[in-house]
């Protein structure tokens, strides 16, 4: 899809969270992992948040989890949502420890639950920028 025509508000990618959009971009989901204590967390920073070691390495995850909490909007706060309202804004619980904010895809807003099992979809927004969204999987 062409940038021009993707409507939606894109992310500021800077250079600390520049490797999750690389991974992403390959079809994988990828977190920093503390070198020392093996935390997992998002988003990116420069040290770990629970030993504040700067030694991480930026691992591939499973791209499973199950869904924390969820919203759905009934309203566009922009024109690129106009579409789809209404829409469902969810947060994901990774396997991994990590909580990821996405959209559902795949269910009706109606048919979302809390612990709902789900696993990660790529949708490449433009040639540069793919998104993380979950889709439901067997329990």
């Amino acid at each position: 899809m062409a940038e021009a025509t993707y409507a939606k508000p894109l992310p500021a990618i800077s250079s600390l969270s520049q490797p999750y959009w690389d991974g992403l971009r390959r079809h994988e989901l990828c977190l920093q992992r503390c070198d020392g204590c093996a935390t997992t967390w998002y988003p990116p920073a420069p040290l770990c948040p629970r030993c504040w070691s700067r030694e991480f390495t930026w691992s591939r995850l499973s791209g499973r989890g199950r869904v924390n909490s969820w919203v759905v909007f009934h309203q566009a706060y922009f024109r690129g949502f106009e579409g789809e309202v209404p829409y469902n804004v969810a947060e994901v619980e990774l396997d991994e420890g990590p909580r990821l904010l996405t959209n559902l895809v795949g269910v009706a807003n109606a048919d979302i639950r809390a612990g709902m099992p789900v696993e990660i979809v790529f949708e490449e927004a433009t040639a540069e920028i793919t998104l993380a969204k979950f889709r439901p999987r067997p329990a």
